[in-house]
């Protein structure tokens, strides 16, 4: 028997997403979302509200870079979700992380992180109910040591973190379970 919880962000996992801008002075800046996820074959949906610094960046740089976080790197991750370039400064600096200018867009690619997708803001989405921030993916770039031997990412290399909501805490997912539009098959 189920016990009812009331209302709760009750979707696990999120992904933990390092959100990379520059500001109007060519200053990175990072963030910390979980609230985002792919919206189509080549857009990436970000629920972060305005007063964020990084949404501020967007909206006048229209670009931004957002990167998978893994468990080597989770101490700075969480950082990048604690403190905020509205009142720190320095809140890059302090990591000692290498943000390199992408070539494909006016964002900051954070050396560190395993994987990244670089982006044009396609809109902000601005309703009632929501403030979403779609950017529209121009390239993926990954580390050679999250690559399996036919050059596609492997989740098990990646070591990506997730956000859980219930309990605010940070896990590695395990290994594969089944395949994808195939595990179904025998019930068709």
């Amino acid at each position: 028997m189920k016990k009812d919880l009331g209302v709760l962000q009750a979707v696990y996992p999120m992904p933990v997403l390092m959100i990379a801008t520059y500001d109007e002075d060519g200053k990175v800046d990072v963030m910390n979302a979980a609230w985002g996820n792919i919206c189509a074959s080549d857009k990436i949906a970000l629920f972060i509200s305005e007063p964020h610094k990084t949404t501020k960046n967007i909206r006048k740089l229209k670009a931004f870079t957002v990167s998978i976080a893994d468990q080597s790197h989770m101490d700075v991750a969480d950082f990048f979700g604690i403190a905020s370039g509205n009142d720190m400064e320095d809140k890059f600096e302090r990591t000692g992380y290498t943000a390199v200018k992408s070539d494909k867009v006016n964002a900051p690619v954070i050396d560190e992180f395993p994987l990244v997708m670089e982006c044009e803001l396609a809109e902000i989405v601005e309703t009632e109910h929501l403030h979403a921030v779609v950017g529209k993916i121009v390239n993926v770039a990954a580390d050679e040591a999250v690559l399996d031997e036919n050059g596609k990412v492997d989740p098990a290399r990646l070591n990506a973190l997730a956000f859980d909501n219930f309990q605010s805490g940070y896990y590695v997912l395990g290994g594969k379970a089944g395949q994808a539009w195939n595990a179904g098959k025998g019930i068709m």
